[in-house]
């Protein structure tokens, strides 16, 4: 039996997890429905909760929750228990829940110890994906590397550059078990994003690997331009040494602090301070982070053209 098989996915199609509120109830539920495998991303062992129960209350196909395990909590690992599949990511792979379990990888060295761990499938990222970006190759290429280094029967799922039915095409081509798309996503009708960040991605034609809004999270993401950018990025894309030093000092305690100084913290950010967190606009969040915060976004933003109802795009994936 198939990977996707087992999991009852009818497509090959796999929405990736947006943190921060991106990919909510409404985003899932939708992909899913449609044959793909929907993603909900949330913090929080409440929100993961009420986030899977309205989400099965608009669909009775698999479900997906994503946990970012340098944040996720016992707790959180209990609510997610709730979905068909758990995906963990940035974090060293351990199966911590009895279901099926995706642990996405960056390198073949992490797509063997997800193996080693237990893990039913991988997710290679490639170094041209949107978010918190752990590849560090095209993903093509991790994938080829991956396909030799495991054995053929271990499911490999691909994500970075997927924009189209053709792009999915190739990844299974070249031995991948589905794709795994974000930025096609986030354009999406269903998507929890700012209506004003949805519309800059329309018009975006490049993208910056960065690690300027890393404030709590000092890793490496992919963005496109913003006031912030524009201001602190001028001489080196990474971004100024003392930014990034106050992201690895505030990277300590990140992990404990409250929801609501979060929160507030993200609410007086503005793109001239020296510590931006790594927020994203959502549609009930603060406006300011259009400007201040990330506008997260893989290379194939430049293939982006419209928003859509997610069930279309799935349809426009498949293969």
């Amino acid at each position: 039996m198939t990977f996707l098989k087992r999991i009852s996915v009818e497509l090959p199609v796999v929405q990736a997890g947006m943190g921060g509120g991106l990919s909510r109830h409404e985003l899932a539920a939708a992909v899913s429905e449609a044959g793909g495998l929907g993603t909900i991303a949330v913090n929080g062992a409440s929100a993961i909760h009420r986030e899977l129960a309205a989400a099965r209350a608009l669909t009775g196909k698999p479900l997906a929750v994503n946990l970012l395990l340098p944040f996720a909590r016992r707790e959180w690992f209990e609510a997610a228990a709730g979905a068909d599949v758990v995906v963990t990511f940035w974090g060293r792979p351990k199966r911590r829940t009895p279901g099926a379990w995706l642990h996405q990888c960056g390198s073949v060295e992490e797509a063997r110890a997800a193996f080693a761990a237990g893990a039913d499938a991988a997710i290679l990222q490639g170094v041209e994906s949107g978010g918190h970006v752990r590849g560090t190759i095209p993903a093509l290429e991790l994938l080829e590397r991956a396909r030799a280094a495991l054995p053929g029967d271990f499911p490999l799922l691909l994500a970075g550059g997927i924009a189209d039915s053709a792009d999915v095409r190739r990844a299974l081509d070249a031995g991948a078990t589905a794709a795994v798309a974000g930025t096609r996503f986030l354009a999406s009708e269903e998507s929890r994003a700012h209506p004003e960040y949805r519309r800059r991605l329309l018009g975006a034609r490049e993208t910056i690997l960065t690690e300027l809004f890393g404030a709590g999270w000092p890793a490496p993401h992919r963005v496109i331009a913003n006031a912030a950018t524009e201001r602190w990025l001028g001489h080196d894309p990474r971004g100024p040494r003392l930014n990034r030093g106050l992201n690895r000092l505030t990277g300590v305690g990140a992990r404990y602090m409250p929801e609501s100084l979060q929160g507030r913290i993200a609410r007086v950010q503005r793109p001239g301070g020296r510590v931006l967190s790594p927020l994203g606009p959502a549609d009930d969040g603060p406006a300011n982070l259009l400007d201040a915060g990330p506008l997260y976004a893989g290379e194939s933003v430049a293939r982006v053209a419209d928003v859509r109802p997610a069930a279309e795009l799935v349809g426009a994936l498949a293969p």
